[in-house]
């Protein structure tokens, strides 16, 4: 029921097609963020316009509320959100890690402490398995057991080992068809450890594999090295998903390095913060200088906010109008689609080194000469 072609290559990127019973996924792609079942700001008719194919629920904070249960009885998530096509649920994983002091991991299970009410909730593979089928994704994950970086040797290769032992329990776990189970290479920044990981993982029947554990404090360049080291390892037929990043420079240096998916709230979350993306760099609204700019963001977005002047989305942040969040979010969720259709163009026409520079030159960046 799912199947990925892979298409195109060109210096590295991938230009493919995930077909999933509900849909196809163009890749390179960007899933925005819908950690509620709801992208942060938008209508889903909204999100649908900025060009994704899929996007991504939360599993911990759908279990905390409204509960799984109570997202069955509502049709499941697709139903419950009024998005007809591709959903992937996060295993709560990340979200385990973030929690710090309120977690414990062992072996059966991640134990925390809901940040909501402090109530007690045992998260096994198996549970998060559970959850995600109740909600009715279309691709669930794995849990795995994310730590931050940099870290001990010994402590990179427990979570690592205790993340194969939980994707194998998933797996055995997961008896729905009509759902596709992603694995999550783990290993630090250690080569040799993410290769074992991937080639375990890789063994086994799943229909996509995720890079993870990255994005949590290591340097830009260290995330860049380890997605090399790791993708190499990955099936050439299945589909490659980095978790959690990022600006629109790792999108283009992840991609070199073969990566297809990618989810963030970073479009999201700087909207609401007045900052936008654009071709020349990010530009913060609050600025004064942008007080009586009579331009749009950007000259040829389709955007929402890009109908009206700088001077004025300005003014509705400064005058706390909610619709300055909302118009931001939609920039640059576009944004982050049209960068990704641009790209997939540029894989087929083999000028992706090409491309993927001069868009590097704008934001500032040097050229990935290291990749091209």
């Amino acid at each position: 029921m799912f199947r990925f072609d892979l298409q195109h290559e060109s210096n590295g990127a991938r230009r493919g097609v995930f077909h999933t019973p509900r849909g196809d996924v163009q890749t390179p792609g960007f899933m925005p963020v819908g950690t509620v079942g709801t992208v942060k700001g938008l209508t889903i008719d909204q999100v649908a316009a900025t060009g994704a194919d899929m996007i991504l629920g939360n599993t911990y904070h759908l279990r905390l509320r409204p509960g799984h249960e109570t997202v069955a009885r509502l049709g499941g998530l697709h139903q419950m959100c009024g998005w007809d096509g591709p959903i992937l649920t996060d295993s709560g994983g990340f979200q385990v890690f973030s929690l710090g002091a309120l977690n414990k991991v062992t072996e059966h299970a991640a134990t925390f402490r809901s940040h909501l009410d402090g109530s007690k909730i045992e998260l096994t593979p198996e549970h998060s398995i559970e959850i995600q089928q109740a909600l009715g994704s279309d691709v669930a994950m794995v849990l795995d057991h994310v730590i931050a970086l940099p870290a001990e040797q010994s402590v990179v290769e427990d979570a690592l080992a205790r993340s194969i032992r939980w994707a194998k329990r998933c797996r055995d776990a997961a008896d729905r068809p009509e759902q596709a189970l992603f694995a999550i290479v783990q290993g630090g920044l250690d080569p040799e450890l993410r290769r074992q990981c991937a080639t375990e993982l890789a063994a086994m029947p799943f229909e996509g594999f995720a890079v993870g554990g990255l994005s949590v404090g290591e340097a830009p360049e260290e995330m860049y090295a380890t997605t090399a080291v790791t993708t190499v390892h990955l099936p050439v037929d299945k589909p490659r998903y980095l978790m959690g990043v990022g600006t629109p420079r790792d999108l283009l240096e992840n991609i070199a390095r073969g990566i297809d998916l990618f989810d963030c709230v970073m479009p999201t979350r700087n909207g609401r913060n007045a900052l936008a993306f654009t071709d020349d760099g990010p530009i913060k609204l609050r600025n004064a200088v942008h007080r009586e700019d009579t331009r749009p963001i950007m000259e040829d977005c389709p955007c929402l906010a890009c109908r009206h002047s700088r001077g004025y989305v300005r003014h509705l942040f400064n005058a706390n109008e909610m619709l300055g969040p909302i118009l931001l979010s939609h920039h640059n969720l576009t944004y982050y689609g049209r960068l990704m259709r641009q790209t997939r163009q540029a894989i087929e026409e083999d000028r992706f080194s090409a491309f993927a520079a001069g868009k590097l030159r704008g934001w500032g960046y040097e050229p990935m000469d290291a990749v091209a």
